[in-house]
């Protein structure tokens, strides 16, 4: 009895520790905290499962990582620093050009983008009625709205007909909403449908890009969306880590940053 209460609390603290560096350091790798804890990599791998069970991570290659801020009602995400949002929105439509299709995906950011988008003649193609909605007094826009079973908490459209249509689109930009973006794991999403819809879309894009706020940056969510070397643009705000961001650069993705109007792309 003594010795399963001993190894019980043992447990514990491995837990509370490991979480503590996930606070600490935004990522934790199975060998470092082996090395640590004094404890075999087994038995780390076995405490990131269960704390991944539990949904205080999200497991990937060799350790894991924070999972993003929960995904609320989008009333509520559209109310939260909506000024950085707004920031990040007018370095991203810095890309666009008259003539573009461009296909604006959920999600609150993704929304800022749509309002900040210049007056030129475009083509925007949207699954969300919130940005449908944002763009339709803009007589410049061509404005078509996909079908599909409406997701209330992301306010996308998803399912077999989102799908379809999808399929059928070839955007010049994909402005991608993602609840985790990371070096390794990429860009995640909550929803399973929502990350197979991304997914297909990206597939068809001639560009993909994801702004991503600092709470988001170095996090995991569920279901995996893309690699980070399928994405061709990434903007961040101007605080966000650099080495971090610098892994992007790495892989081949152009950085742009909230407040700058310039273009970092690091070797």
């Amino acid at each position: 009895m003594g010795d399963m209460n001993t190894t019980n609390l043992l447990l514990k603290e491995r837990h509370a520790f490991i979480r503590q560096r996930l606070l600490a350091d935004g990522r934790v790798l199975a060998l470092d905290l082996a090395q640590q804890l004094n404890v075999s990599e087994d038995t780390i791998r076995r405490d990131l499962r269960d704390l991944a069970a539990a949904g205080l991570c999200t497991r990937v290659y060799g350790g894991a990582l924070p999972l993003p801020p929960a995904a609320g009602p989008l009333a509520e995400r559209r109310a939260q620093a909506p000024e950085r949002k707004a920031q990040l929105a007018r370095a991203a439509v810095s890309l666009v050009t008259a003539g573009n299709v461009l296909f604006i995906d959920a999600g609150s950011t993704n929304l800022e983008i749509a309002a900040a988008l210049p007056e030129l003649p475009l083509t925007v193609v949207t699954n969300a009625a919130a940005v449908a909605l944002a763009l339709q007094e803009r007589p410049a826009i061509e404005l078509i709205m996909i079908g599909g079973r409406v997701d209330r908490r992301s306010g996308a459209n998803l399912g077999a007909a989102a799908l379809r249509d999808a399929e059928r689109m070839r955007p010049d930009i994909f402005f991608l909403g993602g609840c985790g973006v990371d070096a390794s794991a990429g860009v995640t999403c909550f929803n399973y449908e929502e990350a197979e819809f991304k997914r297909s879309l990206a597939a068809v894009s001639k560009a993909v890009l994801v702004a991503a706020t600092s709470e988001k940056f170095g996090t995991a969510a569920t279901y995996a969306v893309l690699p980070a070397a399928h994405l061709t643009h990434l903007v961040l705000e101007s605080d966000t880590d650099s080495s971090q961001a610098g892994e992007f650069a790495r892989q081949g993705v152009q950085l742009l940053y909230a407040n700058a109007d310039y273009l970092k792309a690091q070797p």
